[in-house]
């Protein structure tokens, strides 16, 4: 588990001092990209574990816990960001905000819609109950047996 938390805190340093390198590339007086750089470096760092065997189930963990807390903090963090500079930026930045909203929520009941009726949890423990009843009343048996039992 530590490595996985030690992998996570190398990607987020070398993201924030990449996103503040950006920052002051472009004139910026912010870190510009450094959660998402971080982020990219993570994957390519579990991809290059993965390949060659080293990603075991402590660094799964240890990357699972804390982006669990990493990711929505600053996801957060961003949208508040994100509401006060829309906010100062005028009402055209707020109409393209509330446009965006909408057109994803259009999106999500389109997909909704034409991916058909899901199966309910219900549904889904009954059939695997049936299937695992079935599977216990299945005793291997030859043709003749077979024949018997059906008589």
């Amino acid at each position: 588990m530590i490595a996985g938390v030690a992998l996570l805190a190398i990607c987020t340093l070398i993201g924030q001092l990449l996103g503040e390198g950006l920052g002051v590339l472009l004139g910026v007086k912010a870190n510009v990209g450094g959660v998402g750089i971080a982020m990219i470096l993570l994957i390519a760092a579990r991809m290059w574990l993965k390949t060659r065997g080293r990603y075991n189930e402590g660094v799964s963990r240890g990357i699972g816990f804390w982006g669990a807390l990493y990711i929505p903090i600053v996801v957060a963090m961003a949208a508040q960001q994100d509401v006060v500079a829309a906010v100062e930026g005028g009402p055209i930045v707020l109409i393209a905000g509330v446009g965006a909203l909408l057109l994803c929520f259009s999106a999500v009941a389109l997909i909704s819609r034409l991916s058909g009726t899901p199966e309910t949890m219900d549904e889904i423990e009954a059939r695997e109950a049936r299937e695992a009843l079935d599977a216990a009343h299945a005793l291997p048996r030859n043709d003749a047996l077979r024949r018997l039992s059906w008589k």
